[in-house]
């Protein structure tokens, strides 16, 4: 487990956190702009993080750097990917993704044709939706 001083010395800053249950930190490395549209990041949720319910007007990738990731399509059941893992989430499907309970988890986020908008964010994934991950 991390600690803050090593997430900041890592260049990670606060995420947003009315988009989030727990703590998670964000790193951005390309955002979008005239040449390039696309936005490539990197969140790291600290254990039982998680993000709120959300869709993407266009496809998102996941990659899965380090811990499991949890994730959930709206009606699915929660999927645990273990890191090296990916998942293609295609736009308009209301997902959640976070950590597991008791370990930190990475993941590098790549958004395709960020022209469309990032992230479209709704209500927050309840604690029995989170717990039957």
């Amino acid at each position: 487990m991390y600690n803050e001083k090593e997430i900041l010395a890592m260049g990670y800053r606060d995420a947003r956190r009315d988009h989030f249950t727990g703590k998670a930190w964000l790193k951005t490395y390309v955002n979008p702009d005239e040449k390039t549209n696309a936005y490539i990041g990197e969140v790291l949720f600290e254990p039982g993080t998680r993000n709120n319910w959300h869709t993407h007007r266009s496809n998102q990738v996941l990659l899965i750097r380090e811990g499991i990731f949890h994730y959930q399509e709206e009606g699915e059941p929660v999927q645990k990917i273990k890191a090296g893992g990916f998942i293609n989430i295609r736009p308009g499907i209301k997902h959640w993704h976070g950590a597991s309970p008791d370990g930190a988890m990475i993941h590098t986020a790549i958004t395709l044709n960020a022209e469309k908008g990032l992230v479209d964010w709704m209500e927050p994934v309840t604690e029995k939706e989170y717990d039957e991950g």
